[in-house]
């Protein structure tokens, strides 16, 4: 019994530690979008310490440059990471 429930603490210690790794590993290469073409001008600091352009929507309807994500809103996110994209707008609708 004892050999059973080390063997299963181990495989969900190794689980998380897995899902912890490759959680922060990915990060989008973030380029500054055309500021013209959106309808706001506002920034946020994430949590890599970096300023990246708020959620905005495209004035030309276009794709902004630099979008990561579109939100449910219909605005589009500039998002190094997707830990909590668009989530103060609904939610990401698709990935890009």
């Amino acid at each position: 019994m004892p050999t059973r429930f080390y063997h299963r603490f181990a495989s969900i210690l190794l689980t998380a530690a897995l899902a912890l790794s490759c959680a922060h590993s990915f990060a989008y290469a973030y380029s500054t979008p055309n500021e013209s073409n959106l309808d706001n001008h506002q920034t946020y600091r994430n949590h890599d310490g970096e300023t990246v352009h708020s959620p905005a929507r495209s004035r030309s309807g276009e794709v902004p440059n630099g979008a990561t994500a579109r939100c449910r809103d219909g605005t589009w996110s500039f998002s190094r990471h997707r830990s909590g994209t668009c989530s103060r707008h609904g939610g990401v609708a698709a990935w890009r």
